[in-house]
């Protein structure tokens, strides 16, 4: 289970405000590391949660491994993690070999644990996009999703953009692909759909949240480019900043409809501070 914190205060008291159970067991919760702030196992009773931070519980460790990739949620039929911007999610066809793309370093992760096991990719990421991707542990598991994943699956982005926005708006398009694998919009591409909100801006930039209604490849950035918004860092689609290491786009929100359990699964990953900062 995950939850986002509305306020500063102790861990304990805001597990005890939010997590159902007895006292003792929220405490053998900490003591048996089944507790994570932002992705990082936490014991203190006292660790201060402030707003906007994501408390995880669950069934085992959510520490990082490998570098920079930290798991959000894992059990038998699902491995969900937050990428980090500058990971490829797949190795491309030039890079068939490489083994520094996410796939490659989580199939590395769960054969370690079982030499057996298998990863399907259900969703990507763009390489230098961050934030939630959902791993499917068997193959029938990963068709059913992908088969449905536009019904099924809400997915919000975070990105700051250049410019004023206005306060909401959706876009509509037809994109298509060239040999380059760039994207761009032609009547006789496939229909993409990008809702998005103004969170906040200053003189310069707009903190957009963004829900995708459908999932072509660089919909979000190209959408943005064309109604003259390009995403902040994004040297591919429009503009590219030396005083910005990254491109400012951000998953922060996967929820999907399970089709083992019949319920909603929500996976959070914390907005990076970076984008608050940039348009305070």
């Amino acid at each position: 289970m995950q939850y986002i914190v509305k306020k500063e205060e102790e861990l304990l008291s805001f597990l005890k405000n939010n997590v159902k159970g007895s006292k003792n067991n929220i405490k053998s919760f900490l003591s048996k590391e089944l507790v994570a702030v932002n992705g990082k196992t936490v014991r203190q009773f006292n660790y201060l949660v402030k707003p906007s931070d994501i408390v995880t519980i669950g069934a085992q460790k959510v520490d990082s491994f490998l570098g920079k990739i930290k798991i959000i949620y894992e059990d038998d039929n699902y491995l969900v993690v937050d990428k980090p911007s500058g990971m490829l999610t797949i190795a491309t066809e030039e890079e068939k070999e490489a083994n520094n793309n996410l796939y490659s370093v989580l199939t590395k992760y769960v054969k370690k644990k079982n030499s057996v096991a298998k990863l399907y990719v259900v969703h990507r990421l763009d390489k230098d996009t961050s934030g939630v991707v959902l791993f499917a542990k068997n193959e029938k598991l990963k068709n059913i999703l992908q088969e449905k994943w536009n019904e099924i699956a809400t997915r919000i982005y975070y990105a700051v953009v250049i410019g004023i926005t206005k306060e909401s708006e959706t876009l509509k398009s037809y994109l298509k692909e060239d040999d380059n694998l760039v994207t761009y919009q032609d009547e006789d591409g496939k229909l993409a759909i990008t809702e998005y909100k103004r969170i906040k801006n200053n003189d310069d930039y707009s903190l957009l949240e963004i829900n995708i209604k459908t999932g072509r490849r660089n919909q979000i950035r190209v959408q943005l480019k064309e109604i003259h918004h390009p995403i902040l860092g994004d040297s591919k689609y429009g503009h590219k900043d030396k005083n910005h290491k990254r491109m400012m786009l951000h998953a922060t929100k996967l929820v999907i409809e399970d089709p083992i359990s019949n319920k909603k699964i929500e996976f959070l990953s914390r907005v990076p501070y970076e984008f608050e900062r940039v348009v305070s």
